[in-house]
């Protein structure tokens, strides 16, 4: 068994143990916030951002740590960082100056340590496999809770999504398509990736509506698409109308990421490669000047 498939599998008990905590240095209501992040972690910022701006909670920006605009003032900048070494973090978070910062990260003896004024630690759900899963999952599960109510039965929806049969019609798909509104627009982005890290799928994501301006065209008999949360009215019929397959879900969409995460596997394991270290990635990506 990869190391990849015991992290997607320990995701309901990280889930219980994120909601059980109560950190400090989280944003607080009102704040104008920045969210940083790069590859997976990118996209739970993007989440997270729409999760908090549809909550009231305060203006929320989501950035690659890359792009992040050091001219704007916010209040707070929130990083998130499974190794605690990326390069492009650490840089966004030294050059905050006043603005007050909290990293969430897997491994808190790192150099992000220095250079956030407040550290998460979320050890118990680091990971040793190249390709992110529940690290992401867990930071935005506690991120969800930091926000207000989330569904009581989150973790037993991961654990659903862990045990049913995955569709066929997935499984033998040559192009995905992962659409989502809102905060699942992150998610559909994160699933997109875990096929490309994973497996070297051909694999998209958009924001719903915008698939129907310009990428149905290469949506056919041999694709799968696939909706985190309601589709838009008409976008369904749209969609079938292709000859592609469909995929929905009664799940919350974050546990429904769980589903996306093991399809992921499986195409690996049907190509023959190692989901556990996919080509040309490493766990951090840490810059030296050239």
């Amino acid at each position: 068994m990869s190391h990849v498939d015991g992290e997607i599998a320990s995701q309901p008990a990280c889930w219980h143990r994120a909601l059980q905590m109560r950190p400090a240095g989280l944003p607080q209501a009102g704040e104008r916030v920045a969210v940083i992040g790069c590859g997976t972690s990118l996209y739970i910022a993007q989440a997270y951002a729409a999760l908090r701006e549809s909550a009231d909670l305060g203006e929320t920006d989501a950035f690659a740590a890359s792009e992040f605009p050091t001219v704007r003032r916010y209040d707070r900048v929130l990083a998130l960082t499974r190794s605690g070494t990326t390069t492009e973090v650490l840089t966004a978070l030294r050059s905050c100056g006043h603005t007050p910062t909290v990293a969430v990260t897997g491994d808190p003896d790192t150099p992000v340590r220095d250079a956030a004024d407040t550290v998460v630690d979320l050890g118990f759900a680091d990971e040793q496999s190249v390709v992110q899963t529940r690290f992401a999952t867990t930071a935005l599960v506690l991120l969800r809770a930091s926000l207000g109510p989330v569904p009581a039965d989150l973790p037993e929806q991961a654990e659903r999504a862990l045990l049913g049969p995955l569709p066929q019609e997935a499984l033998t798909a040559r192009q995905f398509t992962f659409l989502g509104t809102g905060w699942t627009v992150g998610l559909a982005h994160e699933a997109a990736l875990k096929l490309r890290e994973a497996s070297g799928s051909w694999a998209e994501s958009y924001p719903a509506m915008e698939y129907r301006h310009g990428p149905i065209s290469v949506t056919g008999p041999d694709s799968a698409v696939w909706f985190f949360g309601e589709p838009p009215a008409g976008l369904l019929d749209q969609v079938r109308a292709t000859g592609a397959y469909t995929v929905l879900s009664p799940h919350d969409p974050l546990a429904e990421l769980i589903r996306a995460q093991r399809l992921a596997v499986e195409l690996a394991r049907a190509r023959q490669l190692d989901p556990d270290r996919p080509r040309g990635l490493t766990r951090s990506v840490v810059l030296v000047d050239s």
